[in-house]
């Protein structure tokens, strides 16, 4: 689980594998941080904003590759 928010010139850096990859691993951080906000167990409820930022940012990236192909 990464601690920051993702910059967008690295990430538009990485190939679309590293980034499937990534955006899969940020969808499963975001399961797991609501089932603890659900079960009383979350702590920092930014964390939450800040991997939907993180997966905003790699779908918009994914996409405007897609366009551009």
């Amino acid at each position: 689980m990464s601690e920051h928010i993702l910059k967008t010139e690295d990430l538009r850096q990485r190939s679309e594998e590293e980034l499937d990859k990534q955006l899969n691993e940020l969808k499963q951080e975001l399961f797991n941080l609501r089932f603890q906000h659900h079960t009383g167990q979350l702590e920092n409820f930014r964390r939450i904003a800040h991997v939907k930022r993180n997966i905003a940012r790699i779908t918009t990236i994914l996409r405007e590759r897609t366009i551009s192909a």
